[in-house]
């Protein structure tokens, strides 16, 4: 958790809080999509994360696949935008969460190498579209279920 969403839940509490984020659809050669086994909910979640003060959507983007994996992505492509009660989450720790997500396709860099934050996750890998796991996070599944409808 960032510093800044850290110190408003000082201020609220576990309530409901409505906070801008990016996701972005990491996909290799085979065009499978990377999935990151988050360690906050022990569920599968596409790298991203949420806005600092300042940050454009693509900043944030490119800040948490790099902080999240280590990789430097080259072009953003927007998939879309995704609010609305869907995108509603509570967490495990009682946190809830009304996500504006800008969610973004970005191809693997040639050469990549992942180098995972096991602080946030526990593993990665890259599924093809018909083995996405019943256990994606929530407000992912949506954003997934678009990148397959445009991917086909």
């Amino acid at each position: 958790m960032n510093d800044y969403v850290a110190d408003l839940r000082k201020l609220v509490g576990t309530r409901p809080l409505i906070l801008p984020g990016t996701s972005v659809v990491v996909v290799d050669p085979a065009d499978r999509v990377l999935l990151l086994e988050r360690v906050d909910t022990g569920g599968w979640g596409l790298p991203g994360g949420l806005m600092e003060p300042g940050e454009s959507f693509e900043e944030t983007g490119r800040r948490e696949v790099k902080e999240e994996t280590g990789l430097d992505i080259g072009d953003l492509n927007l998939l879309g935008l995704f609010s609305g009660a869907e995108y509603y989450y509570r967490y495990p720790n009682g946190d809830e969460i009304y996500n504006i997500t800008a969610a973004y396709v970005a191809r693997l860099p040639e050469d990549a190498t992942i180098v995972l934050d096991t602080a946030e996750n526990s593993t990665w890998r890259f599924f093809g579209l018909d083995e996405i796991p019943d256990t994606v996070i929530s407000p992912e599944q949506p954003i997934i279920a678009e990148y397959a409808k445009v991917a086909s």
